[in-house]
């Protein structure tokens, strides 16, 4: 059960920094649509904003989720082994290829960013919206890049152990 505890609490710690990320970013894209009346900042203030959004709102469900996951996956332990193999593993294996579609997506939007970047003047809206695309895509790159590393492992133990325990 160690290793249960271990991967939900690990994914709430990673959740709050999800939310601080989505805090900065929010308070940087606000600071910079008042702050500075230039088409860059403006541009860049509307990715930081939008994206954080999502970070604090996934974050903030992935926080609260957290301990139920643990004492569901606990008693799916301690009481139903057959639930881990119906239930547990496929919820992963979903989660894992989520992270897949997640990965390309933030791929994608980090090109755009670059792309706009490149295209226009120094100073551009488009120029910030690339920016802000670059920044929040390469942070959600990061992010992700660990939860399922971490995912990948707690699968696999899943898996290991299920196989064990038939």
């Amino acid at each position: 059960m160690e290793n249960i505890q271990l991967y939900f609490k690990a994914e709430r710690a990673e959740s709050l920094v999800f939310i601080a990320i989505g805090i900065i970013a929010f308070a940087a894209g606000i600071y910079f649509l008042f702050s500075f009346k230039k088409p860059f900042y403006t541009g860049i203030a509307w990715p930081l904003i939008i994206i954080a959004v999502i970070q604090i709102f996934v974050g903030g469900a992935v926080f609260i989720r957290s301990p139920k996951d643990i004492a569901r996956v606990e008693t799916m332990f301690s009481t139903n082994h057959h639930a881990l193999t119906t239930q547990e593993i496929p919820r992963m294996e979903t989660v894992m290829k989520n992270f897949t579609v997640y990965r390309w997506i933030e791929i994608a939007l980090a090109a755009v960013g670059i792309i706009l970047i490149l295209m226009r003047f120094w100073g551009s809206m488009s120029q910030g919206i690339g920016t802000g695309l670059f920044i929040q895509s390469l942070l959600m790159l990061v992010a992700d890049y660990f939860a399922m590393k971490r995912g990948g492992q707690y699968l696999d133990w899943l898996q290991e152990l299920v196989k064990n325990i038939h």
